[in-house]
């Protein structure tokens, strides 16, 4: 499926019937070879657009899967940057695809876009635990995430954000991509329904769950927690990822500041 090193149809398969993090820990080593990695050009343009609200000296990537978020934050953070998840088998890519990345004798076909000229010297950990229940004090100026909030019932959503409020200094940001909702009746909008459809009737019928819906994350109700939370919060638009007819964003970054 998707590239000849990706996962096939079968893996993929067996990864829907499994548990999130059994399902992530067999996924993990052909992941990057998938369509579900966050790509490119979105964490270029989060990089651009968080960097003038820097500097940041400490960061944490919320469900770092293999590590596309903690990229972004080597590239803005210049003492230490942190990748938190629950599945053991996706830090053990991520931490590999790191090694990879700052090894000099890298191959140009083994190198991920995390690679960069842009990297700080800032030291890299990998810890194993869940997100709504993280195990830092408040030691970060930057928390991201990036394609995570879909495996979070909208229930949970409470604990997680005051998770990422508990372990920011006062001031720090927690900061993730929102794309704007696609048109109602658009091919999109219909393909996005269909999934969450059949993970609910998967979920009904086979245990254990495996929780990922996109339609659940309404940016409404996500500011109104956040808020609630203790945070303040601003959008601001990534323009380098386009508009819609309309004129406005496609993709807009929220930026949610601890008080």
């Amino acid at each position: 499926m998707f590239t000849p090193q990706g996962p096939t149809l079968r893996e993929l398969a067996v990864q829907a019937f499994s548990s999130i993090e059994h399902g992530y820990d067999l996924l993990a080593p052909k992941f990057d070879h998938t369509p579900f990695r966050t790509p490119a050009h979105l964490l270029d343009a989060a990089v651009r657009t968080v960097r003038p609200l820097g500097p940041f000296a400490t960061g944490l990537d919320i469900c770092c899967g293999t590590g596309a978020g903690v990229g972004v934050l080597r590239r803005l953070c210049d003492e230490r940057v942190t990748g938190v998840d629950f599945s053991a088998g996706m830090l053990a890519a991520a931490s590999a695809s790191a090694s990879a990345a700052a090894s000099p004798s890298r191959s140009a076909s083994s190198a991920s876009h995390a690679a960069s000229p842009e990297f700080t010297s800032a030291a890299v950990d990998w810890v194993r635990a869940d997100a709504r229940a993280l195990p830092f004090a408040p030691v970060f100026d930057l928390a991201v995430s990036f394609g995570a909030f879909g495996h979070f019932l909208p229930a949970e959503r409470p604990v997680l954000f005051a998770q990422a409020h508990a372990v920011l200094r006062p001031g720090g940001l927690f900061v993730f991509p929102v794309p704007a909702p696609p048109r109602v009746g658009s091919p999109l909008y219909w393909a996005l329904w269909g999934f969450d459809t059949a993970m609910r009737l998967r979920n009904l019928l086979w245990h254990p769950r495996f929780v990922m819906y996109y339609r659940t994350f309404r940016l409404p109700d996500v500011l109104d927690e956040l808020a609630r939370t203790g945070f303040t919060t601003e959008l601001l638009p990534l323009t380098d990822l386009g508009r819609r007819p309309d004129g406005s964003p496609r993709c807009a970054l929220v930026v949610a500041r601890r008080r």
